[in-house]
């Protein structure tokens, strides 16, 4: 369960307690209220207000049902506890002004004619003003709460339409970023690898050295594989991060062998990784060995390459070491933009990555992978 899920749900739980303790505690008051004067009542008037008591429990969802229980106790003895109660649950959920009034009126009439008589003389003006704030007073508080229930609830579908017109602006930011990173990428990495692309095919074709004509197709068919990649990027950035399905499939763990024996290093290969791997899973390993690779032949060249993948039931583990530079490191630039992008790809996987340097000069990357791709 997601933490928000259970979040959500431990409110809920909170909320129906909170409901349970208030009922109980307004009921064991209109409890209380009855003992008081039990031993001057009949058993009619018991049974009366039992049943005012037992109406309360059905305030929440029966408002008029427990508000038509209620009121023959307070014609009888003038119940002050439970009526009140009841009326306030009406005016909380009933919108309409005449059915309020109706009810407030009728509030107002038994309690200001206990057992159908009138108050004596000198007391009915207290008496009129007491019997308008009883009744009045569960009406106003109702109507104030639920008012404020309706703003709270107009509040959060306004904070909820900030929050949606802010995604929105965030997305067309994000859009047009990506619009101007394809239009970058297109205008200036692809006509770059272009060029080697065709310098390497005339080399190809021109060279009479076979090392040379050799060397001139492995950096021919890296570009033509670069660039139809950086195609699929292109077009993944203008479709607003959307899988999309290019010409050709992503890499998988099948290109391995291939990826490996095409870097020009000493490299040996080690894998005993089935292929019923989830296609996120793959992708991971493939790019961890490419960038493995790519670092050892920029600042180790010449230098043997150990790749080793094994997986168990619950990890996959990536191992890519090279021993210390035979020669002077190429004056390429590196800004240690891959390991970052490892390291992102393999957290979002659930995964971690550790990259060192070793005691002999030589350098060690390792990749930890979950052996299936986490949930979302």
């Amino acid at each position: 369960m997601r933490p928000e899920s259970r979040g959500r749900l431990a409110a809920l739980t909170r909320r129906r307690w909170f409901a349970v303790v208030t009922d109980l505690a307004l009921a064991a008051a209109a409890v209380v209220d009855v003992i008081v004067l039990v031993p001057d009542w009949t058993p009619f008037e018991i049974a009366l207000a039992a049943v005012a008591v037992a109406g309360l429990f059905l305030r929440r969802g029966f408002p008029w049902v427990a508000f038509v229980l209620v009121l023959p106790g307070l014609v009888v003895d003038a119940m002050t506890i439970a009526a009140p109660i009841a009326l306030y649950s009406v005016a909380v959920r009933e919108r309409r002004l005449p059915p309020l009034l109706a009810a407030g009126a009728v509030t107002f009439v038994c309690f200001l004619l206990p057992d159908w008589q009138l108050p004596e003389l000198d007391y009915l003006a207290p008496s009129l003003l007491y019997a308008l704030l009883y009744a009045a007073t569960p009406i106003a508080l109702g109507a104030l709460v639920r008012t404020r229930s309706e703003l709270s609830d107009r509040i959060a579908d306004l904070s909820a339409a900030r929050e949606s017109e802010r995604r929105r602006d965030e997305q067309d930011v994000l859009r047009q970023e990506r619009a101007r990173l394809s239009r970058e990428m297109h205008d200036v990495v692809s006509h770059q690898v272009s060029l080697i692309a065709v310098q390497a095919g005339a080399l190809q074709v021109s060279s009479t050295d076979p090392d040379a004509r050799r060397t001139a197709g492995v950096i021919r068919s890296l570009a033509v594989r670069t660039l139809d990649e950086l195609r699929q990027m292109v077009s993944v950035l203008r479709a607003d991060g959307a899988p999309t399905l290019g010409d050709k499939p992503q890499p998988t763990l099948q290109d391995l062998p291939r990826l490996v024996a095409d870097s020009g290093l000493p490299a040996a290969l080690i894998t005993d990784l089935g292929t019923d791997v989830a296609p996120p899973l793959q992708r991971a390993v493939y790019r961890t060995v490419q960038e493995g690779l790519t670092n050892a032949r920029k600042h180790a060249p010449g230098a043997p390459v150990r790749v080793t993948v094994r997986t168990s039931t619950t990890t996959i583990e990536v191992l890519v070491e090279n021993g210390p530079p035979t020669a002077p490191a190429l004056p390429l630039p590196s800004g240690a933009a891959g390991l970052r992008g490892l390291r992102e790809r393999a957290e979002l996987l659930g995964g971690r990555l550790d990259a060192e340097g070793r005691p002999d000069g030589g350098f060690r990357l390792a990749v930890q992978l979950p052996a299936r791709e986490p949930e979302r």
